[in-house]
């Protein structure tokens, strides 16, 4: 047997997950749409369109990888004031979240960057505190 048969079989072999990777939930902030636990599959960011408002994505914050829905854009203002949550003014229809944060005020200028927020607002540490993260932290699209 020729000896380069095998490694291209395995080359052939691990080349999706050149472009697709599995990557698991962990936490319950983005119940109910992600538990803990969850397997996914994402596709790698320089496989896919830039992130778009309502995405799933893996990105790469203060405590790890992190898998949060996409909310700000860049050059976006995102407000938040209770329960409601608003994008340049206009109020956000965020029909993913079932656990909404009841109290807290706060504002983000996104810049650059992206904001991503859990569904499970009162159980997730996300963009609220962490600011926007660039756009080279958006690790991968949960398909």
């Amino acid at each position: 047997m020729r000896p380069w048969i095998p490694l291209a079989a395995l080359a052939l072999t691990l080349s999706p997950l050149a472009v697709v990777h599995p990557v698991r939930v962990s936490g319950h902030s983005m119940e109910p749409a992600l538990t803990d636990g969850d397997l996914r599959w994402a596709l790698r960011a320089w496989a896919s369109h830039p992130p778009r408002r309502g995405e799933i994505w893996v990105a790469d914050g203060p405590q790890g990888s992190s898998v949060k829905r996409v909310l700000g854009l860049p050059g976006d203002t995102v407000s938040w004031q209770g329960p409601d949550l608003w994008i340049n003014g206009q109020r956000l229809d965020e029909p993913w979240v079932t656990h909404p944060e009841r109290t807290g005020e706060g504002q983000q200028v996104c810049g650059d960057g992206y904001l991503v927020l859990g569904d499970n607002r009162p159980d997730s540490q996300d963009g609220r505190s962490w600011g926007a993260f660039p756009g080279k932290a958006m690790r991968g699209r949960i398909l």
